[in-house]
């Protein structure tokens, strides 16, 4: 064979392999940057559990072993895997959320940390695909700012709790002082409320100030209890 013609072999045998192996070449950087996110996630929320106070808002919901609970707006889980916990393996947490990818990082979560009470429900913004009277609670954190239908998504609320079930409700408010915080994140306590009674509930608690300091702004919880 002629060196012209061997060169040319050569180069379309190298480039056939480098072809070939190019989608193990992208399948290990796409697990590598999801390991980085889930890692990220976990650094995150650890920090977050540090002003958060995610014991209080779990607290206001009462729930026991056994329950179910919906978390609506859940993204990546962080309280997703917090009640899973509260309601242990014979309880289910439904985990709610219009955003894919985060639905598809919390399903990587549940699986790595075998938390098999979760459900994932991808919703959409006026439907969260709930059931009739399923769930004895329902938690809404940062979230509530978000919703492009919220008395639309209060009522389905409303009809997937059993009678005494619970709703919360924790957001920054719109009173915040702080200057960094964009208004788009932020909802009134009292507007908030005026539409959860609208809805049906019965107000049981109102915290105006669950967390306050200048890194994370005023945040609110709102209880409210099912007839």
């Amino acid at each position: 064979m002629p060196r012209a013609s061997r060169r040319l072999s050569y180069r379309v045998k190298g480039g056939i392999v480098l072809l070939g192996g190019l989608p193990t070449l992208l399948a290990c950087d796409i697990v590598y940057e999801a390991s980085r996110t889930l890692k990220q996630l976990d650094i995150v929320e650890a920090e977050r559990d540090g002003w958060q106070k995610p014991a209080d808002i779990l607290q206001s919901l009462e729930l026991k072993p056994g329950y179910t609970v919906i978390d609506l707006g859940c993204g990546s889980g962080y309280f997703t895997l917090k009640l899973s916990r509260t309601v242990g393996e014979h309880g289910k947490v439904l985990a709610v959320d219009i955003r894919r990818l985060p639905l598809a990082f919390l399903w990587v979560r549940t699986w790595l940390k075998a938390n098999h009470n979760v459900r994932i429900v991808t919703g959409e913004p006026d439907d969260p695909h709930l059931g009739e009277a399923i769930a004895d609670g329902v938690l809404i954190v940062n979230t509530y700012h978000e919703l492009q239908h919220p008395g639309t998504i209060l009522n389905h609320s409303f009809r997937a709790l059993v009678p005494g079930g619970r709703l919360v409700i924790a957001d920054r408010s719109a009173d915040a002082s702080a200057g960094h915080h964009d208004a788009h994140h932020q909802v009134s306590a009292a507007g908030v409320e005026d539409e959860v009674r609208g809805a049906g509930f019965r107000i049981v608690q109102r915290i105006d100030r669950l967390v306050d300091n200048p890194q994370n702004g005023e945040w609110w919880l709102l209880a409210a209890r099912k007839p």
